[in-house]
């Protein structure tokens, strides 16, 4: 952080994401922009926190820097999180539901992740193998949000179909084609890419942003309104263990997130 740091002193316990533009994903240390970080949750252990940042930040500039969810006048709306179980789509349940006001509906299919949904707050969680029927089974056959957290490419004509008019739709995920925007002109639905990302890429004036919502999130961390959601602490920063934290992930299956610890 360097002897110009102004928000963090030596000794203080800090937590981030950090900036793709800079090497260091895998290393052992890291030089970090201080605007980017926050002070650890009190409340939990490194290992804990390490597992909230990237996430974290995914699903609150999704909720509330993208779609702008106002917690008053945006009460009962419902959003649709797609991968419910995954890291991104498990702080979004508890965001939406418990900051956000929202009605929360998650996609899982499995046991495991069905409950893992649940008991973050979702109020209703259905199988996306057959989403448009599972939506009309629990009286929502049209959302006002969707966050797309999986798939965007093979969800886009659903997507297009489930939203309700002026609705907002964000997605992570990319596609391996040109998207039809104009499925959704009738509609009149905003649609918003989210890459956490993009602030310090490109030193965007509101950088200091991610440290002011690392900062919100440590606090509902610590005064317990959402909880952190570590699953898989592999012990010993190892070539094996790096390789074996990107196998759980590209399995595809896995809940949570996964940490690598020393």
């Amino acid at each position: 952080m360097g002897e110009k740091t102004s928000k963090f002193k030596i000794g203080d316990e800090v937590y981030y994401a950090g900036d793709i533009t800079r090497s260091g994903s895998n290393a052992e240390f890291q030089l970090i922009d201080e605007r980017i970080v926050g002070f650890k949750p009190k409340s939990l252990t490194i290992t804990e926190a390490a597992a909230m940042p990237l996430t974290g930040l995914t699903a609150w500039e999704s909720l509330f820097d993208r779609i702008k969810v106002n917690p008053e006048t945006d009460k009962g709306k419902t959003v649709l999180v797609l991968a419910g179980a995954g890291g991104v789509g498990s702080i979004a349940i508890q965001l939406a539901k418990k900051v956000g006001n929202l009605t929360v509906i998650a996609t899982a299919s499995r046991e495991d992740s069905i409950k893992w949904c649940k008991d973050l707050g979702a109020d209703f969680v259905v199988n996306h193998h057959n989403l448009k029927e599972e939506l009309a089974n629990i009286g929502h056959n049209e959302v006002d949000y969707i966050l797309d957290f999986v798939d965007l490419e093979g969800y886009w004509e659903t997507a297009a179909e489930i939203i309700k008019p002026q609705g907002h739709i964000v997605s992570i995920t990319g596609s391996t084609k040109p998207l039809n925007l104009d499925i959704l002109k009738l509609k009149s639905v905003t649609f918003s890419w989210e890459l956490m990302y993009t602030r310090s890429m490109f030193n965007t004036n509101d950088i200091e942003q991610q440290h002011i919502i690392l900062n919100k999130l440590g606090g509902l961390l610590d005064s317990g309104v959402i909880k952190n959601t570590l699953t898989t602490a592999l012990k010993g920063f190892s070539v094996e263990n790096l390789k074996e934290a990107h196998r759980l992930q590209e399995t595809g299956k896995s809940i949570g997130k996964t940490v690598i610890e020393f």
